[in-house]
């Protein structure tokens, strides 16, 4: 893996920065995936566009004795800031761009493994999915709606998210649930408060409740998730001279994967109750387990020595085991490059994130 291909990494930085250049924010994703559908057509014998979601299948007619492996990336961005509104660009052996680490290219090394790595040189078949909407709620993600119909999938036995994870396999992930809770007050002049109830101090105890609470440890498979809750948005009041009569907070919980959706639902709607306010949940996605035991999992890390870590957010790979299939995240982005401004890749990391799954795919030779 550690040996330099000026070839491949100039194939994937190219792919990159064409990916990169068609500008791709949640909700526009149409252009890309016309153009990665034009490229999926002709080059693989079954291609199924889903609104702006691709499924394709790299292989042909199965061989039941081979296992089948998913290749998965969303297509889409989280909205462009006005100043990285420029062609892609190379600068000191990095890639900057819009979506460069989360996630296109990932995206480019799926596409380069499905060109590259012919069927008789690998352990598995392959599936690429492609899939629009991540960046935003559960329920709008368009890979909820290809899972929808189980042929598109079946006989999947491992999914692999290309998320941006430095090149490290990142295993299960924190469930994550948005709550907006409703403190009631009555309003009174500022001058003489005790002729109304002040909804923002109403919402104090509860805030230094979540200011005093550490968080929880738990563990999946081999890994230690860390289960937190945090308030993320706060309003109240309305003039500088006024009690104010309401207070709204945000809150996510990101719990570990021990618990369901309902075991966190039932949590917060206890703390809001405690404290005497209105639960509304407003965005649920479910948490996923680490997968560590499993034997595709296994081959790739003994194959590979890639590090091993949990995911410490969420990621697709819980939407995928709810529908039953086993997935865990390995991307070549950097994990502290994703949604930021003047995002960049590494063209090394591309290169490297190539080398890591061509490793894991080919056939053990005797």
């Amino acid at each position: 893996m550690t040996i330099r291909s000026p070839e491949l990494a100039e194939a994937l930085a190219t792919r990159t920065e064409a990916l990169c250049a068609e500008l791709s924010p949640i909700g526009h994703e149409k252009p890309l995936c016309d153009a990665v559908e034009a490229w999926a057509r002709g080059r693989f014998p079954a291609v199924e566009r889903v609104r702006d979601s691709l499924v394709v299948q790299v292989d042909g007619a199965r061989d039941p004795a081979r296992p089948v492996i998913a290749l998965c990336g969303h297509l889409d961005t989280v909205p462009v800031h006005d100043e990285d509104r420029h062609p892609p660009r190379r600068q000191d052996g990095r890639i900057v761009a819009p979506g460069s680490s989360d996630m296109k290219g990932g995206l480019a090394v799926m596409m380069e493994l499905a060109e590259r790595l012919p069927r008789a040189d690998r352990f598995c078949d392959l599936v690429l999915v492609l899939y629009a909407r991540e960046e935003g709620p559960y329920q709008e993600n368009e890979l909820e709606e290809i899972l929808r119909e189980p042929r598109r999938l079946r006989g999947v036995e491992l999914a692999l998210c290309l998320e941006p994870t430095d090149n490290v396999l990142q295993l299960g992930c924190v469930g994550s649930i948005h709550a907006t809770v409703t403190f009631a007050g009555k309003a009174a002049h500022s001058a003489r408060p005790w002729q109304g109830t002040n909804a923002v101090h109403r919402a104090g105890a509860l805030l230094a409740e979540l200011h005093g609470r550490a968080p929880r440890e738990a563990r999946s498979g081999q890994q230690v998730f860390r289960e937190v809750l945090s308030a993320t948005r706060i309003e109240g009041g309305r003039a500088r001279n006024v009690v104010p009569d309401r207070c709204t907070l945000n809150l996510n919980f990101r719990f570990a994967p021990d618990r369901t959706l309902e075991d966190a639902s039932a949590e917060l709607r206890a703390l809001a109750a405690r404290h005497g306010a209105e639960l509304e949940l407003t965005d649920l996605s479910p948490a996923c387990p680490a997968f560590q035991d499993h034997p595709i999992v296994e081959r790739l890390v003994a194959r590979t020595g890639v590090p091993v870590e949990a995911k410490q957010a969420w990621t697709d790979v819980a939407r995928l085991a709810v529908h039953g299939i086993p997935a865990v995240n390995l991307g070549p982005g950097a994990t502290a490059q994703a949604h930021q401004r003047g995002e960049w890749i590494e063209v090394a990391a591309l290169e490297l994130g190539y080398r890591i799954y061509e490793t894991f795919l080919r056939e053990a030779r005797p």
